[in-house]
Parts: structure tokens; C-alpha cells; sequence
């Protein structure tokens, strides 16, 4: 199996190392393997996982979205709740995007105001 240093994973998934142990300690990833001198290795798994939580981060989820999330995934909870969800996240992103876009439409009419 093919590991990470923590640069190389953080180098990929576009993180930093205090972002990727920050993760692991809130248990939103990992646990991560240890070498035998205990240097973190990641796996590709590991990338999967930072790269799903950095876009909930990316789509506005807070720590506690995650946390959440997570825990629905880690236990014995029907697919349902986690349906339920990412419907209920979504539909709250879908309501930002419609406020950014009003958002801007403003900006552009004053653009164009002073223009």
C-alpha cells in the first residue's frame, strides 16, 4: 500500500499540515497510521476523506456539520439520515447561492451606476 508523508498529503489535497492533524484531532479523518516511528502516513483513503470534508468546508458546513456527517457514516444509521442530510445542507447552500446572486446583482447595478 502506497502512504503520504504529511507534506505530500497536504500538498495534494491543497491543506495544510496543521489543517490535516486539526481534522484528525475533531475525528473528521482518520484515525491516520503511524510508521514504526510514528510519523503519520497517509493513504489514499485518507486523501478521499480530506478531500470530501475540505469540500463541505468549501460548501459552508461547519465543524459540527462534520462531526455530524461523520458519525452518521461511522455508525449503524440507516442511508435515510444521511440522505436527509446532505438534502437539508444542500437546500441551505442552494438559499446562499440565491443570496450571493442577489448580492451581486446589486454590485452590478452600482458598477454600472458609476460607471
Amino acid at each position: 500500500m502506497t502512504t503520504l508523508t504529511p507534506a505530500a498529503a497536504a500538498d495534494r489535497t491543497g491543506v495544510s499540515i496543521d489543517t490535516l492533524r486539526y481534522y484528525e484531532r475533531e475525528g473528521l479523518i482518520g484515525p491516520i497510521r503511524r510508521s514504526g516511528g510514528g510519523r503519520r502516513e497517509y493513504t489514499e483513503d485518507d486523501v478521499f476523506w480530506i478531500g470530501l470534508v475540505t469540500c463541505f468546508r468549501d460548501a459552508g458546513l461547519g465543524i459540527a456539520d462534520l462531526r455530524e456527517f461523520v458519525a452518521l457514516l461511522r455508525a449503524e444509521h440507516p442511508p435515510q439520515e444521511r440522505v436527509a442530510f446532505l438534502r437539508e445542507r444542500r437546500t441551505a447552500l442552494e438559499q446562499r447561492v440565491t443570496a450571493l446572486h442577489r448580492a451581486m446583482g446589486v454590485l452590478d447595478d452600482k458598477i454600472a451606476y458609476y460607471s
